[in-house]
Parts: structure tokens; C-alpha cells; sequence
């Protein structure tokens, strides 16, 4: 597994010296201040490059930009709406350039206008720490007071409803932007933030949209790309929905292992991936982590490894992000089936063998209270969650053990 650190460019509060201390491998950036639909030019992704190879004091990092995370498909695309053809050929071009450039690995995402979504931003849990939220009364509050979308009631329990009731009219003004911001907060780093105008605008839109409609647009999407990428090595991998249900009655078709096989069965390409995101899928009891790595394993690209804590065992229900070990999800079966993953590639003789990954999110412990990075990108507690993960890894992978069995986690 390949130890890699998201970072956001020369703005980002957690520098490059950072992440060499911090002893990442490599790098996951974007170009964030390009707008969605346009390309991405080799001048732009070199700059890019030299920012994530040269330290504070002009010295090298020697450090690379190994993953895009993303390379954001826009509205127009996934609706098949306005200028989504010419947004079809920027991609493509954009994938060129990359390919130019030595970057092999594309992150993206499908998810129909609010791409990953929180009521809070700065949970605060026991231990002091902060971390991001998502609570289905408190976004229920939002939809049917705030954003005001019209059927909305129909779309919640009675008891979610009243509760939404409840909680809207206890909330200040101040109280009621901050959660309008926050459900809109968009892609950490993008270049637009939506307004609720937009988000109404973008809803009306959608109302022809069906899921499977969605998912045709999406296939007609990567029929397009995928040859493209094949024939210039690159791995393309589809981040899935989070959370992984139904939002603003919005279609969602990433959410679960049945969703990620149509896809891919749809547009068969090694060069058409999974993205497999712990804590995203984890949001929902009826993933099946393990599992999903070990059955989708030959197609997955890139690794997001954070784990949430579900607050009930419905499908559509609350949680916040918690540290990587002490979630809903058992990452120590997670990270045994990754390293069997690799094992298998090594034994077909496969160049991609190391898939990389990332400790995703973290809570922010010490320091990053007063450092305010990105919401989710804390500096200490994503170093702590990397720590973590670091120890699974080379525990499991210790030449002491003869093998790594399935479902052995010894």
C-alpha cells in the first residue's frame, strides 16, 4: 500500500515540509482553481508538480504528484444538459495533459450537485476533539425549513420530521446560514460554492432525472473517457456517493457494491476502477468492506481509509467521522484484504501491485483547533489516523507471518 496525503496547493495550512515529516510517499492534489468543464493545461499541472516537489527553503521534496483527486465532471455532463459535449473533449484533453505530465491515477465522482455532504463541520465528541457530522434531523431541518424543497415532508419518517421541526425552531439566524453552509460546502477546495439559488435551480433540473437515466449518463460518460485513458495507461476510479442514500430527492447510484458492478460491467476497461472509500460506504450498515475489497479487488485504484460511527443501523441515518480505529468499520479486515490484493497482482506480474491510499479525514486533536485547515483535513489527526493505519500495515505484513489468510487479521 502506497502511503499518499491529500493536499490542496500552496494555500493548504499543511505544507509540503509537513508532509515529508509526516513521511508520506506521495501526493493527492488538484488543480482546484480551474473551473469544472475546462482543462486542465500542462502548464498548469507542471506548476502543480514543482509546488509538491520543492520545500519552503527551495530544496527538493522529492515528492510527486501521484494522484488527481479530482477531476471534477460537471452538472452539464451528468445531466447531458448545455455544453456537456464540449466538457466531454476538456476532459479527455485534460486527461492527455495528465498523461503527459507521468500521473496515472484519476479520481472522480458522479454525485448529482451537493457532492459530499455534512451538517456540521466541528462536531465536538467526548474526548475534545472536533470532527465533521451528518445528522439526518438536522439536514431534514434544512431541506423542509431552510432550502424549503417542495414534497420534502414525504421524504422523512414522522418522528425525523417533527424532530427537524423542533430543532429549526430552537435555531438562531446565525445557527441557520451556518448549516445552509455547511450542506452546500461543496468539494473541499473547488473553485464555486453553490447558493441556495443554485441548489434550487440545480433540483429543478434533476426533476427528470431518474436514477437510471443518471446511471446512463454516466455510462455514456466513461464510454467516452475510458478508451481514452486505456490507451494512455491510466487508471480512472469512481468515488462512491457520501453519504451513500438519497439526498434532496436526488438521484444517487454509487452507494453500494451493486452499483460500483453495473458500471463496470457496463464499460469493461481496466482502466475503469472503484475508488474504495471506508468511511463513505461505511456510512451504510449493509456495506460489506472486506468483502467488497476482496471481490472488486482487481479494480480498485485508489484507497480512502477512514471509518464513521453510525448512530443507528438504518440506511439513511446519522453519523460523525471517527478516529480510523475506532469506527463501525474494522479496519484491520480492510487493510488484510488490501495487502491479499496486492499479493494476488504481485503473483500475475500486474505494474500497479502498491495501490495507493490515504488516511481520509481525521479528527482534529491538538494543534489543528487553532490551525484551521480544510474541514476534514486536519494536520495532527490525520498524521495520528496515517500512524494507525502504518502499524496495520506493517504488523500484517511482518515476515513473521507466513501468510495472511482470509478473515485472519492475526
Amino acid at each position: 500500500m502506497r502511503q499518499t496525503w491529500r493536499w490542496f496547493g500552496p494555500k493548504d495550512l499543511v505544507s509540503v515540509d509537513d508532509m515529508m515529516q509526516a513521511g508520506v510517499e506521495g501526493v493527492v492534489s488538484a488543480l482546484h482553481h480551474v473551473q469544472t468543464g475546462m482543462v486542465w493545461a500542462p502548464a498548469e499541472i507542471a506548476r502543480r508538480q514543482t509546488e509538491i516537489a520543492t520545500r519552503k527553503d527551495g530544496s527538493s521534496s522529492r515528492l510527486k504528484w501521484e494522484v488527481v483527486e479530482s477531476l471534477p465532471v460537471s452538472e452539464e455532463i451528468k445531466k447531458q444538459k448545455g455544453e456537456w459535449r464540449t466538457h466531454y473533449a476538456a476532459y479527455k484533453e485534460s486527461l492527455e495533459n495528465l498523461a503527459e505530465a507521468g500521473i496515472e491515477t484519476i479520481c472522480y465522482n458522479f454525485m448529482p450537485v451537493l457532492d459530499w455532504t455534512r451538517t456540521y463541520l466541528a462536531w465536538r465528541v467526548s474526548s475534545g476533539a472536533t470532527c465533521m457530522r451528518f445528522d439526518l434531523s438536522v439536514f431534514a431541518a434544512f431541506d423542509l425549513f431552510i432550502l424549503k424543497r417542495q414534497g420534502a415532508e414525504e421524504d422523512y419518517p414522522e418522528e425525523i420530521v417533527e424532530q427537524a421541526r423542533v430543532h429549526h425552531a430552537t435555531m438562531s439566524e446565525v445557527e441557520r446560514d451556518a448549516l445552509a453552509k455547511n450542506v452546500v460546502f461543496g468539494l473541499p477546495g473547488a473553485a464555486t460554492n453553490l447558493s441556495l439559488a443554485d441548489v434550487r435551480e440545480h433540483l429543478a433540473e434533476y426533476d427528470s432525472v431518474s436514477p437510471d437515466r443518471l446511471r446512463q449518463n454516466f455510462i455514456d460518460f466513461l464510454s467516452e473517457v475510458v478508451p481514452v485513458a486505456e490507451r494512455l495507461g491510466l487508471r480512472m476510479c469512481c468515488h462512491p456517493d457520501d453519504p451513500p442514500f438519497d439526498l434532496l430527492g436526488l438521484p444517487r447510484i454509487m452507494s453500494t457494491e451493486a452499483d460500483y458492478r453495473k458500471i463496470i460491467k457496463a464499460v469493461d476497461s481496466p482502466a475503469n476502477g472503484v475508488t474504495l472509500c471506508t468511511g463513505s460506504l461505511g456510512a451504510r450498515p449493509d456495506n460489506d468492506l472486506a468483502g467488497m475489497m476482496e471481490r472488486m479487488g482487481d479494480k480498485v485504484h485508489f484507497l480512502h481509509l477512514r471509518n464513521v460511527k453510525r448512530d443507528t443501523a438504518e440506511i439513511r441515518g446519522s453519523f460523525c467521522e471517527a478516529e480510523h480505529l475506532g469506527g463501525d468499520t474494522d479496519m484491520v479486515t480492510v487493510v488484510a484484504a488490501v495487502l491479499r490484493e496486492e499479493k494476488r497482482r504481485r503473483a500475475a506480474g500486474r505494474s500497479d501491485f502498491s495501490i495507493p491510499m490515504r488516511p481520509d479525514h481525521g479528527q482534529n486533536i491538538l494543534d489543528d483547533h487553532t490551525r484551521n485547515t480544510q474541514p476534514g483535513y486536519p494536520a495532527i489527526g490525520r498524521l495520528k489516523g496515517l500512524a494507525e493505519l502504518r502499524g496495520i500495515m506493517t504488523a500484517l505484513s511482518h515476515p513473521s507471518l507466513e501468510r495472511i489468510a482470509p478473515g485472519n487479521s492475526t
